[in-house]
């Protein structure tokens, strides 16, 4: 059987009843959580962008959140752009890729309104693109080749929006094969000089995949071989995998961010301020900050694809350690307000960035890949004395996955400049009951 035939029939026949308990619990943990950062980021200037040029297009029959509507593939480009802009949402933690599976949720739920879907549909889909993505970044990375992680997104969501558009097993698979053919994206938009494409790649990638999906729900035929094929995926893309698809469990993979900051920043941004304010640190007496890391984190925000150390915007900040580090232990938090552009360009900052050293180690590596997130810190004082601090992984990471309390103070905080108390809490109550609702039940509290 061909890769695309495997998807496809995983798709066809994972049904609500299939998943367990604890998986729908983080399932809705991962919808409050998305939906809440996907309000903070209401206002921010990129996705303003995002919102002008969708309505440029026209109106529709889905809903953009904070008002208006629009096509289904437009109202995915912008919902998700509102998850993903603020770099605040999930993440899957493979050896050879970090993908961010919350990035399918925006397009599962516009799917779900355009079809009057149930709520237990929506979180059976929303557990079918988890898995698709999960499966994929750990067994098909394709960071080392060139291509960006998002060239999984578009299959995964792709996989959730044809499950909620009620595609057969054919049609799914023409789905999966022009998203999967048409819509590779490539690693430069993370590298040398960042640009606001990097927070915003992954709504080009779930609005493509609603595209793909609602073409072969209308009859165009794709390429039904993309990953085995000739010049198909696993020649060109990835390189030969195999997956092996379960009924969402690998949610319990996925971890929550605590701070407003890269993935493999978490445990870094969060050793630093507990060692800030158990040793009291002055910011103006610091002579230098080093950080032992793992390989991803050194490559990816540590100068291992291009300067890290050049930073003037919020999309070269949180992706740079020494802006997270240097920020996070004079202001001792990581929140939106350390990406204020007055707040990056000030002078303490960017002078002690500039102290800052990022030094991949292998043991390290080696515990990453174990399943830890690791990060060892020494903060050296200008009289020669050293603080130090190891961390083993963070909260939120999925040995220390946050509960609902936690994820729903995350919200609050998220949503609470926006809404008052009484909406913030029927949010909450529609996402906790979700398998008793409908999915645009969501979308009305969202205008």
């Amino acid at each position: 059987m061909t890769t695309t035939a495997e998807l496809a029939d995983f798709v066809a026949e994972t049904t609500y009843d299939d998943l367990s308990e604890d998986t729908v619990d983080e399932l809705k943990k991962r919808v409050l959580d998305s939906v809440g950062i996907a309000v903070g980021a209401m206002g921010e200037k990129p996705v303003g962008a995002v919102r002008a040029t969708v309505e440029e297009m026209g109106d529709g029959d889905c809903t953009l959140w904070g008002g208006g509507s629009a096509s289904p593939p437009d109202a995915t480009m912008l919902n998700t752009a509102y998850v993903r802009y603020l770099d605040y949402m999930d993440s899957f933690l493979a050896p050879g890729e970090t993908p961010h599976p919350s990035d399918n949720i925006a397009a599962a739920i516009v799917c779900g309104e355009y079809e009057g879907s149930t709520g237990t549909d929506l979180i059976t889909a929303i557990a079918v693109a988890y898995e698709v993505q999960a499966e994929l970044a750990w067994n098909a990375p394709v960071r080392d080749r060139g291509w960006d992680h998002v060239t999984h997104t578009v299959i995964s969501a792709t996989a959730g929006a044809s499950k909620l558009l009620g595609l057969d097993r054919e049609e799914i698979r023409s789905a999966i094969g022009i998203a999967g053919t048409a819509h590779n994206a490539l690693r430069v938009t993370r590298t040398e000089g960042i640009s606001e494409w990097k927070g915003l790649a992954s709504a080009n990638a779930a609005r493509n995949a609603v595209y793909s999906a609602m073409l072969a729900k209308n009859g165009v035929e794709g390429p039904t071989n993309l990953f085995e094929g000739q010049k198909g995926w696993k020649q060109i893309v990835s390189g030969e995998f195999d997956v092996d698809l379960s009924p969402g469990e690998r949610v319990h993979d996925v971890m929550t961010k605590r701070y407003v900051a890269e993935t493999y920043a978490q445990s870094a941004v969060e050793g630093i301020i507990e060692l800030a304010e158990r040793e009291d640190i002055d910011p103006d007496d610091v002579e230098s900050i080093h950080l032992d890391t793992f390989a991803g984190a050194k490559l990816i925000i540590g100068g291992g694809e291009g300067s890290r150390y050049e930073v003037e915007t919020k999309a070269q900040a949180d992706h740079s350690l020494p802006y997270m580090l240097a920020v996070s232990l004079i202001d001792r938090e990581m929140t939106n307000a350390q990406y204020d552009p007055d707040r990056i360009r000030r002078d303490d900052v960017q002078e002690l960035l500039r102290t800052v050293d990022v030094e991949e180690d292998e043991d390290l590596t080696d515990r990453f890949e174990a399943g830890e997130m690791p990060a060892n810190i020494d903060v050296v004082m200008d009289d020669g004395t050293t603080y130090h601090i190891e961390k083993d992984d963070f909260a939120g990471h999925p040995n220390n996955s946050m509960s609902w309390e936690q994820v729903e103070s995350k919200f609050e905080r998220m949503a609470e400049s926006r809404y008052d108390e009484a909406h913030r809490e029927d949010i909450i109550e529609t996402v906790h009951g979700l398998e008793d609702r409908d999915a645009d039940d969501i979308v009305r509290l969202l205008d």
